[in-house]
């Protein structure tokens, strides 16, 4: 299994969504790192379901940080960070656990791991190994931040309902970073959260999408073909359960534009170069441009409803009629945002330790 991501600063996904822990570890992060308890804390709080908006399945996520951490520092060396599972009720899958739920990885891990993965919620496969994505993003987050790099996601569409768009970002970014309900129009959050309620109560679920904005990124991270840098956010991006989409800028809108539209014309503003559109989301051949990184993400509706759905027994062979019992999101959006600034956060991490080096990453700290 390929659980690694980064070159760098890498981080390692392990665990199940029923076993005893999930976790992750970040190696190649510059020493001298602020470390804050209280703010990976707050992080984890963003990610936790709350209400009926989200899972009955609560979380305490008191996380422990085992290694690569001392005196509230990053040491250098590789940072263990584990969280316990504790409100699991495993016997909710065991009717079940033949059944491929439609839209989940059921199948898929079974044809790849020949029946000897762990099935209970989803096991490896499962929204739940978010948690320790968020848990290292946030010391990603505050690496970035010790350089005067920002980042901050706020749901842009959700169930058909707009949010509006950016406006001056790095107010925009403070204000997301201590929402619940990541939304910077008032009146677009209520509805927002009517639609999910509704879907709710009638046992089914709905989707949307995250804009995520990234400020102070310096020109000239990132590579040309394989190693862009959309290529390196749009893989970390994809890895989170439920993204279905990746697009920068305009993206694909910007197809239906002629080039003396699409194109970002440059100018000087303040002795840096600028351009007065950001039609292309901050990159330009691979290449960060200075500007502001704007990529969204497409979120799937939440694949686990409690309507009838048609599906197979993928042991015995034969058609069969499912129905899902057990705790389950009508909407993931919400809890995906700090995902979202998590993935796009550690992947900054690792292009610019590739670009300058990994002490660049400790600021003033040593």
């Amino acid at each position: 299994m390929k659980n690694t991501f980064g070159t760098s600063v890498s981080v390692t996904l392990f665990g199940e969504s029923h076993g005893a822990m999930i976790g992750a570890v970040i190696d190649g992060m510059a020493p001298g790192i602020p470390v804050d308890v209280e703010y990976i804390k707050s992080r984890l709080a963003l990610r936790r379901p709350a209400g009926r908006m989200s899972t009955a399945r609560v979380e305490a996520d008191e996380f422990s940080i085992v290694s690569g951490v001392f005196g509230g520092y990053t040491t250098g060396t590789p940072i263990c960070i584990l969280i316990p599972n504790t409100n699991t009720k495993s016997a909710d899958y065991d009717a079940t656990k033949r059944l491929a739920r439609p839209s989940h990885a059921d199948y898929t891990a079974y044809m790849k791991y020949h029946g000897f993965e762990d099935y209970r919620g989803g096991g490896h496969f499962s929204g739940r190994l978010t948690a320790p994505i968020v848990a290292a993003g946030a010391i990603a987050i505050s690496a970035l931040k010790g350089k005067g790099i920002y980042v901050g996601t706020h749901i842009k569409r959700l169930a058909g309902i707009n949010d509006r768009d950016f406006d001056d970002i790095r107010e925009d970014v403070s204000e997301l970073e201590d929402m619940t309900f990541g939304v910077l129009d008032g009146d677009a959050a209520k509805k927002m959260q009517s639609a999910i309620l509704s879907a709710a109560e009638e046992g089914d679920s709905v989707g949307g999408v995250l804009e995520t904005a990234v400020i102070g990124m310096p020109a000239g991270v990132g590579e040309p073909w394989f190693d862009s840098l959309e290529s390196l956010i749009s893989h970390a991006l994809f890895s989170i359960p439920a993204v279905k989409g990746v697009e920068f800028g305009r993206g694909f809108a910007i197809a239906d534009d002629k080039g003396s539209t699409a194109n970002d014309p440059l100018r000087m503003e303040g002795g840096r170069v600028v351009t007065a559109t950001n039609n292309n989301g901050g990159i330009n051949g691979g290449i960060s441009n200075g500007m502001p990184i704007i990529v969204r993400s497409a979120i799937k509706p939440t694949p686990s409803i409690y309507k009838s759905q048609s599906t197979v027994d993928f042991k015995g062979g034969s058609e069969e009629t499912l129905v899902i019992n057990g705790r389950h999101d009508p909407a993931i959006v919400h809890r995906a945002r700090v995902v979202a600034d998590a993935a796009v956060a550690l992947t900054l991490c690792d292009a610019l330790s590739m670009r300058y080096g990994t002490d660049w990453l400790r600021g003033d700290n040593l």
